[in-house]
């Protein structure tokens, strides 16, 4: 396990419609790329083969990430997903490694642990699926689970494959129920090097477009994708007003710490 060579990269777009410069938008004095980076950074102390880097298409991004010493590259190609764009970072920047799996984590994760990325690599290792992903078991929570930007994964734990996934309120319950159970998609992927390269040459799938989700490309066209499940908090940045909720979560941990 210590010596799986795990290349973590880090989408960072600094356009966005919902939340442009996104990216450097400060969390209690902090900027989230700066967060996520050195909360991936942790992984070299259980993988000791492992790289982290921001990959961004904008000047100013790459300029703050080597302010505060990270290691980025810049790819400025218009490409329609963060896995594109990694797919692209490894191609012309860390070719020269035999890269046992190659991890995109989101660069709107500032929660994200280390831990989870070492396990989520672990897990892919002794697995035989092409990807692996991760997932959040919820009991309720009805308004994260009508909630479109929260992205539900048809996830079957009795072999930890991902059937599909939805912005729709998945799965949806015939019978009326008081608490429903279900399952959150944390958009972190774990691919072979192999598989990333064959994703990255397909057209944008069918429900992809409808959806707008990435990962349904690689299950239209018969890619397996597995997952960890945790029970991490991990809150996604999507707009504006969300700076002001993990910031909430961040001094009720300086609270309790």
């Amino acid at each position: 396990m210590n010596e799986l060579r795990v290349l973590i990269l880090i989408p960072a777009r600094y356009a966005s419609s919902r939340f442009p410069g996104k990216p450097l938008a400060k969390i209690s004095k902090k900027s989230m790329i700066q967060r996520v980076y050195e909360n991936c950074l942790g992984i070299k102390d259980q993988l000791k083969n492992s790289v982290v880097c921001v990959v961004t298409d904008d000047e100013r991004i790459e300029e703050h990430v080597l302010d505060f010493g990270g290691e980025v590259v810049r790819v400025d190609d218009d490409v329609a997903s963060g896995s594109e764009r990694i797919a692209l970072a490894l191609e012309r920047f860390y070719s020269d490694t035999d890269w046992d799996f190659v991890v995109n984590v989101q660069g709107d994760e500032p929660l994200i642990e280390s831990d989870l990325l070492s396990r989520l690599a672990s897990y892919h290792e002794q697995s035989s699926f092409d990807i692996a992903t991760v997932v959040k078991p919820f009991h309720g929570h009805e308004a994260e689970h009508i909630d479109a930007n929260k992205v539900k994964a048809i996830y079957s734990p009795i072999n930890g494959q991902c059937l599909y996934f939805s912005r729709a309120e998945l799965p949806f319950y015939r019978d009326s129920v008081d608490i429903k159970d279900w399952f959150l998609h944390i958009g972190i992927y774990s691919y072979r090097p192999e598989v990333l390269k064959k994703f990255c040459k397909l057209s944008p799938s069918r429900y992809e477009l409808i959806e707008k989700l990435e990962q349904l490309r690689a299950l239209e066209n018969g890619f397996t994708m597995g997952a960890v499940t945790t029970d991490m908090t991990l809150m996604g940045v999507d707009v504006p007003e969300d700076i002001e909720k993990l910031e909430g979560v961040l001094r009720e941990r300086k609270i309790k710490s």
